[in-house]
């Protein structure tokens, strides 16, 4: 492993630790979880992926803007040559699920567009400027960016993926050493994704501003218990947004799956909106609102060249798209935002 990963974490190590820091519980475990997971537990594709990104070349000249839909990397000294060996290494960490993604001339079309959540979601948030924030089940890392992009004075993402870390780590390798398209200066770059599962956070922390939970909740046995590990992790006051699968009904009615959902094994609870509500108001949060519902299209999540595997068309019903191919209804998301 010629690649240093630890030395990713020290940053985030620092400012756990800094005085003042309510992130010095998390601070004590967090290098004993990390030698854990980089030593005791190796991915087999471990070594492919971080031979990637060491082979990425050096390029000068870099801007970033994350304010866009597309969050972009840019350079104007940047040969034809260089961007074609960039894209082949960033196709060395495919599949990419969560974006989209611009590395110089090369496009990341993600399997999911990621974007058009994030417009759904932004204009009901609390303004992120200067917040601490928590991203829970993160992937690698997309809305991420766009919190920093919106002003947030430091992210952290938790996801044990190593595939999602690496790819967060190709973006901020470059970003960290350019300059803020919008400013002109050189980035402050306080984001972090940390490979770790959300029973890894130190409970009750209650450290942060704000704390995303998008896309995990239905894939959680217990998920009054995530939100109660959820609400453990912000300040009094401090804002939850949760996306998750729901479906039509009343109070007290929830989807529980015989076996696959849309071929998914990990789905347990999909509740209909007023029972998610309720869940919310039991284990104590504040003011719970749904604040958007959609149906999951087949242009938001699909097959692409970076992510080339099946996707949503395919785990649905090909006679009926509206019912996923066990007979269920099909994909249908509600975001819940409350207050600790």
């Amino acid at each position: 492993m010629n690649v240093d990963v630890f030395s990713w974490f020290d940053d985030v190590q620092a400012a756990m630790e800094a005085d003042g820091s309510l992130l010095k519980p998390w601070a004590k475990i967090l290098p004993q979880q990390l030698h854990n997971l980089f030593n005791e537990k190796v991915h087999g594709d471990q070594q492919r992926w971080l031979d990637a990104l060491e082979n990425l070349p050096a390029i000068d000249n870099i801007t970033t803007d994350l304010t866009q839909d597309r969050i972009e990397l840019s350079s104007d000294s940047i040969s034809e040559e260089t961007d074609a060996t960039v894209k082949a290494g960033l196709m060395q960490l495919s599949p990419w699920r969560k974006g989209p993604f611009q590395f110089f001339d090369t496009h990341i079309d993600t399997e999911w567009r990621s974007d058009w959540k994030w417009q759904r979601i932004s204009p009901h948030l609390a303004s992120l400027e200067g917040r601490t924030i928590l991203d829970v089940g993160c992937g690698s890392g997309y809305h991420m960016w766009r919190m920093l992009g919106a002003g947030a004075h430091r992210v952290v993402g938790v996801d044990p993926s190593r595939l999602f870390l690496a790819q967060f780590q190709a973006f901020k390798q470059y970003a960290q050493s350019g300059q803020n398209k919008q400013s002109g200066q050189e980035q402050n770059l306080n984001i972090d994704l940390l490979p770790l599962r959300m029973e890894d956070v130190p409970r009750p922390l209650k450290a942060f501003d704000t704390t995303f939970s998008m896309g995990v909740l239905y894939h959680r046995k217990s998920p009054l218990d995530h939100m109660a590990e959820l609400k453990d992790t912000l300040k009094p006051g401090g804002q939850l947004v949760l996306e998750t699968l729901v479906i039509e009904g009343e109070l007290g009615e929830v989807l529980m799956p015989e076996d696959r959902y849309a071929q998914m094994r990990n789905v347990w609870f999909l509740p209909s909106c007023d029972t998610l509500l309720l869940w919310a108001r039991r284990v104590g949060f504040k003011n719970p609102r749904i604040v958007e519902k959609n149906i999951t299209s087949l242009d938001e999540q699909r097959s692409t060249d970076w992510m080339q595997y099946q996707s949503l068309t395919d785990f649905l019903d090909p006679e009926d798209k509206s019912k996923t191919a066990e007979g269920y209804p099909a994909p249908y998301r509600a975001t819940l935002i409350a207050e600790a």
